[in-house]
C-alpha cells in the first residue's frame, strides 16, 4: 500500500496490505492511501472500449462535454448532452472527433446517476448490471454502510475541479492512468471554498494574485495505474487528471451513523445535518452583528473566531503533536518509508 506523501511529484513506497492492516492504519488515521493489487475482478482484462460499448449498447447516458479539458463546475464551462453509451465510449476514447457538439477536440466525462437522479444514488449493479458482474467491490466496510457505486469514464486529459465529499470512498482505477492531487481538510482555509468546491481551478499554475493563500495548502499526489485503489477519507479535497482515456468506479459508504447524513442527498456531497445547522446558525449570527457599527462587528467577529479556534481539535493539540500529525510519512509504520 502507498501512504500518500506530500510534494509536487510524490514518490510513494509500496507494500501489499491485508484488510485489517488497511483499516487499522488508513481508516483509523484518516489518511489517503493507494492499495496495489486488490481483487477488482475480471474488469481489469475485459473493460476495453470495444467491450464497454458492446455491453452498454444503446442505453442513453447524460454526459459532460467541454471545449477545454479543465472542467469548472462553479462557472459551468461545459454543457450536458445525451448520447447512447456506445457512442459516448467511442468519442471519449478518441483524441479527435469526426462527430462532436462543440469542437473536434472536445472532452467527455461520464458520472453515472441513479434511476431517479434527485432521489437515488448511483449503483453500478442497477445502471450497468452486465458490467457490474465484472467488478468486485472491495469489502472494507459493512454491507449496510454502502451508499453508492459510481461509474466514471474520462477522455484523456480531462481534469475535474477540486472538491470534497462527506463520505469515505474508494476510487478504483480499472483502465488508464490518472493523477490525483489531494489536500488535507486542515488546509480548507487556503483553498478558497465555494460550498464543497475550490475556486482555484488551475492547481498547477494558480493565479496567486487572486488566491495568495493557496501556496500554504500542502499538496499530496499520486498516479493511479490500472488495478489501483485509492482510499479518499471524507473531507479530503481531491482533483483528478486523466493521463489516458480511463474507466473507474467510486464506491462510497457511510462511516458516520446513518442519521448524520442528509436523506435527500443522492450524490453524497451535502454536508452532514449537524454541520448544515451549524453553518446556518453562523450565518444568522453574522447577520446579527450587522446591527452594530463596523468597529464593533470587527471586535466581536474576532471573538467568534477565537471561540471557534478553541473548539477545533487541531488547534488544541500541542505544537509537537501538530507537527507529528502533519508528517504524512508515518515513520512509525513498518509499511511506509520516505520516497
Amino acid at each position: 500500500m502507498y501512504m500518500i506523501q506530500p510534494g509536487a511529484a510524490a514518490i510513494l513506497s509500496v507494500a501489499r496490505r491485508l484488510k485489517g492492516q488497511f483499516i487499522a492504519e488508513s481508516l483509523f488515521l484518516r489518511r489517503p492511501a493507494v492499495l496495489r493489487g486488490p481483487c477488482l475482478g475480471p474488469c481489469l482484462e475485459k473493460w476495453t472500449a470495444e467491450y464497454l460499448g458492446q455491453k452498454g449498447g444503446d442505453k442513453e447516458v447524460k454526459i459532460h462535454v467541454s471545449a477545454v479539458p479543465q472542467m469548472d463546475f462553479l462557472h459551468k464551462n461545459f454543457v450536458y448532452k445525451t448520447l447512447t453509451f456506445n457512442e459516448f465510449v467511442k468519442r471519449a476514447s478518441e483524441i479527435k472527433h469526426s462527430d462532436f457538439f462543440l469542437c473536434e477536440d472536445e472532452s467527455y466525462y461520464l458520472r453515472s446517476l441513479g434511476e431517479d437522479v434527485r432521489k437515488e444514488p448511483a449503483d453500478l449493479s442497477k445502471q450497468f448490471p452486465d458490467l457490474a458482474e465484472d467488478f468486485h467491490i472491495p469489502h472494507f466496510f459493512a454491507p449496510d454502510q454502502f451508499f453508492s457505486s459510481v461509474f466514471r469514464i474520462s477522455s484523456c486529459g480531462l481534469q475535474l475541479w477540486t472538491h470534497y465529499d462527506v463520505m469515505d470512498n474508494l476510487l478504483a482505477q480499472v483502465t488508464g492512468m490518472k493523477r490525483v492531487v489531494l489536500y488535507s481538510p486542515q488546509d480548507a482555509l487556503h483553498l478558497y471554498l465555494s460550498g464543497d468546491k475550490s475556486e482555484v481551478l488551475d492547481i498547477d499554475s494558480p493565479d496567486l494574485q487572486r488566491f495568495p493563500e493557496f501556496v500554504k495548502a500542502k499538496r499530496y499526489e499520486c498516479v493511479l495505474e490500472p488495478g489501483d485503489l485509492l482510499f479518499i477519507p471524507a473531507l479530503w479535497f481531491h482533483n483528478t487528471l486523466a493521463l489516458q482515456f480511463g474507466v473507474g468506479v467510486n464506491v462510497f459508504w457511510r462511516h458516520l451513523p446513518a442519521d448524520s447524513y442528509d436523506k435527500k442527498d443522492p450524490y453524497g456531497n451535502k454536508d452532514p445535518v449537524a454541520a448544515t445547522r451549524a453553518l446556518q446558525a453562523l450565518e444568522r449570527a453574522l447577520h446579527t452583528l450587522d446591527e452594530l457599527p463596523a468597529d464593533y462587528r470587527d471586535f466581536y467577529g474576532r471573538r467568534m473566531i477565537q471561540r471557534i479556534q478553541k473548539r477545533t481539535y487541531f488547534d488544541n493539540l500541542s505544537s509537537t503533536a501538530r507537527q507529528e500529525d502533519s508528517d504524512s510519512t508515518l515513520p512509525s509504520s513498518p509499511f511506509t518509508k520516505p520516497g
